[in-house]
């Protein structure tokens, strides 16, 4: 007798999940916890249920919720392509659709920080802007302002994570041809290069000759190019995962949806580094002092 509860469709209708309103509390949590850390500064402390937390504690319950919530929300993921078959070609077309707007809502959140800084850079002699004026004299970047050489670290980094997409994209090639072993040794290589491109930044960083406060410089810089590392470090701990998932055979050339994933994400993450590097670093280093 045929299984009348057998879909006739290529859709993937998911079974009820408490994900969702766990990862909700977790992030209401990790809220609370962080408000509560700011304005509290440690000295007192924030309420749960008429118990008193520490805001920094109740911030750190609620991001072991939330990567609990991940770790198993991915799990089940996972398990619904390897092992129950619900991602047909038509459900990996819509996830393909899914990350896209994904990575064109990071690209807006980058737009942000490349409005701030060219919008200080461009107008830094507004007369309407008066503390804009009195803190860059007028000129960018602002006057007592020593900058990074764009030609010593921030090109060595832009070697380096230029690299990455090449051996990311050897990765999925190999993929493609069920090359394992190629595959394995093309994401270790990436992972590698991802990990001295945020080794690098961070030596970068702690030889900066100017502070996160105190100038527009440093508040547009560190944040445009702090994100974009916080974003390499997400892209390395993704492509982590893909390698162990690679190693316990889970992708096929024909059904590697998380590996591709992976693969965009990390060439976003360089082609915002090549407007970083041009605009904030070379652009608007010409005729400051260096070191």
């Amino acid at each position: 007798m045929a299984d009348s509860h057998a879909p006739n469709h290529q859709y993937h209708l998911v079974d009820p999940s408490p994900w969702p309103i766990i990862g909700s509390i977790g992030a209401f949590l990790m809220a609370v916890g962080g408000i509560g850390f700011m304005r509290y500064l440690k000295e007192e402390s924030v309420s749960l249920l008429g118990i008193p937390i520490s805001g920094w504690w109740l911030f750190a319950i609620g991001l072991l919720v939330v990567l609990y919530t991940f770790f198993m929300w991915w799990r089940d993921v996972t398990n619904e392509a390897q092992h129950q078959g619900h991602h047909t070609p038509i459900v990996q077309l819509h996830l393909r659709y899914g990350m896209i707007l994904f990575i064109a809502s990071e690209i807006m959140f980058f737009v942000a920080w490349f409005w701030a800084f060219f919008d200080a850079s461009l107008f830094a002699g507004e007369a309407a802007q008066v503390a804009r004026v009195e803190h860059t004299g007028g000129h960018w970047p602002p006057k007592g302002i020593e900058v990074f050489d764009p030609w010593h670290l921030p090109l060595l980094n832009t070697v380096i994570l230029l690299t990455s997409g090449t051996t990311v994209t050897w990765a999925h090639h190999a993929l493609l041809h069920n090359d394992r072993q190629s595959l394995k040794w093309g994401l270790i290589c990436t992972i590698a290069l991802g990990a001295l491109f945020t080794a690098v930044q961070a030596y970068e960083y702690g030889h900066a000759a100017f502070n996160f406060s105190g100038s527009i410089y440093g508040s547009t810089f560190f944040m445009a190019t702090g994100f974009h590392g916080f974003h390499v470090l997400v892209g390395t701990l993704f492509l982590i995962v893909c390698l162990f998932r690679a190693l316990a055979g889970h992708f096929k050339p024909e059904q590697h949806f998380g590996f591709e994933a992976a693969a965009w994400y990390w060439h976003f993450v360089d082609v915002v580094w090549l407007f970083l590097f041009a605009a904030v670093y070379v652009w608007a280093s010409a005729g400051a002092v260096t070191h």
